[in-house]
């Protein structure tokens, strides 16, 4: 270990999605157990607000930092091994953290699904990242450990069974309830009002090696269009967060070496009970109370009742297939996220030497590969399995 005061910071305790994150790490490690951990935030009386609702204890140490206010974000990351972030719409408050922490050599995990501002990260800090030893893993939410680590998953196996990689791979939608917060709606507001002000975001988010720099591979399957699937065995259509999850899952291949070959294909489509009619499917919803605000999201009875459950088909060459399955056992955005984003910082703080995983800006996957399924499956109720 680094010798610093803490293993993990909760940063952004106090919204949504970060309390539930601070609780999930009391639940699963205590207050005063083998883990060392802090929350921070803004405000000192909101920090002792989420104490008393999570049942932590007066002990729990308290960081107040600013992202208006550099010196804080400087010092907080002097003191822990990882830093994680909740504090979005990144690209409005997120980018001096990363560059803090990419100064300072501390590890940052996030659930960013604002690709257009990954792309910026990279650019701006992946080289202090490197020289400082500061792994920034972004996406360690639903947007996109199920997708990128199912795939990871599925190609391991194939290999095992097959021989080699699969150059193919389809990431299947099979079932997913859960609603979105204020946080999200508002991180996509503000991912549109970039565009608009920047035509060349638009680009970014159109192109799915967007996070692979200096390397732009072969055409990928159109994953807009509804079509009879044979392959999947049922009608697809497009997903919402395709988008942002491909991309993360071509980098990972690109960080790995291209160990699924330079002209791996992937997409990504929610499956149907047949051609698509008028309603949408089944999945993400607003809930009876209409759109929600910043720091409002779904309650606890309908994180607890939500679910997901995604198809991985690795497809060999000559047709051969592999099917493998992620499920996750909470509504995917923020039940399930808050446990994965917490087990992603203790796994990068416990599980991934920096011999294997240096410096620099990472996948979930490529940073910390089968160390965090394991974790996963231990502590944040997914499951991932080999179905034929």
């Amino acid at each position: 270990m680094s010798g610093r005061e803490f293993e993990v910071v909760m940063y952004g305790a106090t919204g949504y999605t970060g309390r539930l994150v601070a609780a999930h790490l009391l639940k699963t490690y205590g207050a005063a157990g083998d883990l060392t951990w802090a929350i921070a935030g803004r405000s000192a009386a909101k920090l002792d607000e989420v104490c008393a609702e999570i049942g932590a204890p007066a002990s729990l140490p308290r960081i107040i930092a600013d992202a208006a206010d550099p010196a804080s974000l400087e010092a907080m990351v002097k003191r822990a091994d990882v830093i994680i972030s909740t504090v979005g719409p990144y690209q409005l408050y997120g980018s001096p953290l990363v560059g803090a922490c990419a100064a300072a050599g501390t590890d940052y995990v996030d659930l960013t699904g604002e690709s257009n501002w990954i792309a910026a990260m990279m650019s701006a800090h992946e080289a202090a990242a490197t020289a400082s030893g500061a792994r920034l893993v972004f996406s360690c939410g639903f947007d996109s450990i199920p997708f990128d680590l199912g795939v990871w998953f599925a190609e391991g196996e194939a290999r095992k069974r097959f021989g080699a990689y699969a150059p193919r791979v389809r990431g299947r939608v099979r079932g997913l309830k859960g609603g979105l917060s204020g946080g999200t709606l508002a991180s996509g507001m503000a991912t549109q009002a970039a565009a608009a002000k920047d035509p060349g975001i638009n680009a970014v988010l159109a192109d799915p090696f967007a996070l692979t720099p200096g390397f732009k591979g072969a055409e990928q399957p159109d994953g807009n269009t509804p079509y009879e699937d044979k392959v999947t065995g049922s009608w697809v259509g497009p997903f919402m967060m395709a988008g942002i999850n491909t991309k993360a899952v071509h980098r990972t291949n690109f960080l790995a070496g291209q160990p699924w070959g330079a002209g791996f294909q992937y997409d990504e489509m929610q499956m149907l009970d047949g051609p698509p009619g008028g309603a949408p499917p089944p999945g993400f919803n607003f809930g009876a109370g209409g759109l929600p605000k910043p720091g409002e999201g779904p309650s606890r009875e309908e994180r607890e009742t939500g679910f997901y459950d995604i198809l991985v088909i690795a497809e060999m060459a000559d047709g051969r297939t592999l099917r493998a399955a992620v499920k996750g056992d909470m509504d995917p955005g923020y039940g399930s996220t808050a446990k994965m984003l917490g087990e992603s910082a203790v796994c990068l703080a416990r599980d991934v030497p920096r011999a294997t995983t240096p410096g620099g800006c990472w996948t979930s996957a490529a940073a910390m590969k089968d160390a965090l399924i394991t974790r996963l499956e231990k502590n944040a109720g997914l499951t991932f399995t080999v179905e034929s």
